[in-house]
């Protein structure tokens, strides 16, 4: 099988954090009528609104997802539409509806139309407290302990199955935390290396709901936006994996990260008070071996810690000057 060209592309979860960045910048890059953003919710800015089509499609609703391939011709699909993992343990089966109903949905479409690739990301919570936690292996024990971790092995699993089936070309990557100044997250673990920014910029303070020495894999969003693409791009002749590649960037404690903030807002005071969301942090890898990914296609990452704080901390302390914040 060769890797087939990729032109006209659907997003699907195109409303949320991820989503909504990776469309623009596949635009950027592939025109902006060339890339269909989907969701079920209003996009929350004017840029993802107004910068190429967009529609409401419910991807366990088939015909809506087959409406919008027929009349954009769509040969690829980035399959971004989740619910992540805090709002999966308040309603498991919604979360399982939709991460596992809907990429059935996605997948069966993609084999139907014969579309040249299905980029599915999976995610760090794809791991277990059984697995080893420093340096995560990417081929490992999978034994996740949230429904949203046992979606994403399962949709790993899945994903490979019509590869080797069907010779669908189907590809994702295990995201680290993702972190972004533009779209805030949606009731995942990790939201506090989101919000911790926000709120120092804002009020000087915040209290953190994991404790000071959490320490797990994050990645700064152009980061992320970059490995996605990429992987959606490399040569499947060089590709060994397939829909499990890890991805790292860097791995920080809370209390580095907070650290960090504190030399560019000296007056900056972080708080812990763990709850429920703490088991879940301790279950999940703190370094991840991303060997895979960057011998395979050449992964690479752009920023650390510093550089990302710097990044964070300009352009929402000059939206929070602006009123913007």
């Amino acid at each position: 099988m060769k890797t087939r060209e990729m032109k006209r592309i659907l997003v699907t979860g195109a409303v949320g954090q991820i989503g909504s960045e990776l469309t623009l910048e596949l635009r950027k890059k592939y025109g902006a009528d060339n890339v269909v953003a989907t969701g079920r919710k209003t996009p929350p800015s004017d840029a993802l609104k107004n910068s190429g089509p967009f529609y409401f499609i419910d991807v366990n609703k088939r015909e809506t997802v087959v409406e919008v391939v027929k009349k954009h011709d769509i040969d690829t699909i980035y399959h971004m539409a989740a619910v992540l993992s805090v709002s999966g343990e308040q309603n498991p089966q919604l979360a399982w509806h939709v991460n596992m109903d809907g990429l059935y949905t996605v997948l069966e479409v993609a084999r139907e139309f014969d579309m040249a690739r299905v980029i599915v990301p999976s995610s760090i919570a794809a791991f277990g407290p059984e697995t080893p936690r420093d340096r995560t292996p990417n081929d490992t024990i999978l034994k996740p302990r949230t429904i949203y971790g046992v979606t994403k092995v399962a949709g790993e699993l899945l994903g490979d199955y019509y590869f080797r089936k069907y010779g669908l070309d189907c590809r994702g990557l295990r995201y680290p935390g993702i972190i972004s100044h533009e779209t805030l997250p949606g009731g995942g673990t990790t939201d506090y290396a989101v919000a911790i920014y926000y709120e120092a910029v804002k009020q000087q303070r915040y209290s953190c709901f994991v404790r000071e020495d959490t320490r797990l894999p994050m990645m700064y969003m152009p980061d992320c936006i970059k490995s996605t693409i990429d992987l959606a791009e490399a040569d499947l002749g060089k590709l060994k994996h397939h829909c499990d590649f890890n991805v790292g960037a860097m791995s920080f404690s809370v209390g580095e990260l907070a650290a960090s903030i504190r030399k560019h807002i000296p007056e900056f005071t972080c708080t812990y008070e763990p709850d429920f969301r703490q088991q879940i942090a301790d279950s999940w890898p703190m370094s991840l071996d991303d060997s895979a990914a960057r011998e395979e296609w050449g992964w690479k990452p752009a920023y650390d810690l510093e550089a990302m704080t710097r990044d964070m901390l300009d352009v929402l302390g000059r939206r929070h000057r602006e009123g913007k914040l």
